[in-house]
């Protein structure tokens, strides 16, 4: 819709007499029954004022009022589509709802191009975070950041770090990872540059693969100085994710839980003097 359209349809939508309940009951029954289409054009156009009053609350958005009026006619349209005359409730009352929905659902699809706000909670934090910042500021009582935004979390059923995150969005507007960043010396690069990531360099990966390779081939080799019994426990009881308890490795085998842990320890100590035999150059293992 051009912007000489928006126009057109808010002047025609300020010139649309009302409706009485009546005449709203005969429309909304022709449309619904019928799907007359003039039917439904003139019970969208009388409503058109709703539209307006709810869109001009969002303006403060930073977005063009006449798209905001644009997606609450969608809303005006779908609660039309909806709505069930029988159940004697205004047009007007069922149809705001929709209309706040459907210009909501726009801010938050093009408010950022990061997407939020996607549960409900989420959605009460951002259309009421400034006007309950707002209230809270204007107290007698002086409050720091973190008990504003614990009282904030606490009127709308957040969590305080939801608020904080919340707050620190709507204070600044998107930046793109590619705008240059200029230094003191003149020199500029992309933002992106500056971002520093938590990863293992790739030489570190290559690295710990090819130690960790190594060391299985040691203790691989290592464990033919172990006795079948020597070699059942310590498998079960350090090389398995689950690691079997000395009970249980007692019951399985016969013998004493404390017997278990003498046979394990004498296993291990065999096994440190592998591999430190094998290779005397590795001065620590972990088993």
């Amino acid at each position: 819709m051009s912007m000489n359209e928006k126009r057109q349809l808010v002047r025609a939508a300020m010139k649309a007499p009302y409706l009485t309940r009546e005449e709203e009951l005969e429309l909304a029954l022709r449309w619904r029954n019928d799907k007359c289409e003039k039917a439904l054009e003139q019970l969208s156009l009388s409503h058109m004022r709703l539209v307006i009053a709810v869109a001009s609350k969002f303006r403060n958005f930073g977005l063009n009022l006449g798209d905001l009026i644009q997606e609450g006619h969608v809303g005006l349209l779908e609660a039309a589509a909806r709505f069930e005359p029988e159940r004697e409730v205004r047009f007007s009352t069922y149809a705001t709802w929709w209309i706040r929905a459907s210009i909501q659902d726009y801010i938050l699809r093009n408010w950022s191009i990061v997407r939020g706000g996607t549960s409900s909670s989420q959605k009460a934090l951002f259309f009421n975070l400034r006007r309950l910042r707002a209230k809270l500021s204007n107290n007698q009582t002086p409050l720091t950041d973190s008990e504003l935004h614990q009282k904030i979390a606490d009127a709308i059923g957040v969590k305080q770090a939801d608020v904080a995150l919340m707050n620190a969005r709507l204070s600044g507007p998107d930046t793109s990872l590619n705008a240059p960043v200029t230094d003191t010396e003149g020199s500029s690069a992309d933002r992106q540059d500056f971002l520093v990531s938590e990863a293992p360099q790739p030489d570190e990966i290559v690295s710990d693969s090819i130690d960790a390779e190594r060391r299985s081939r040691w203790l691989t080799s290592a464990l033919d100085v172990l006795s079948e019994r020597e070699l059942k426990i310590v498998r079960e009881r350090r090389l398995s994710e689950d690691g079997a308890t000395l009970e249980s490795l007692g019951e399985k085998l016969g013998i004493s839980k404390e017997r278990v842990r003498q046979i394990e320890s004498r296993a291990l100590e065999k096994l440190k003097t592998a591999l430190l035999t094998r290779q005397p150059d590795q001065t620590a293992y972990s088993i």
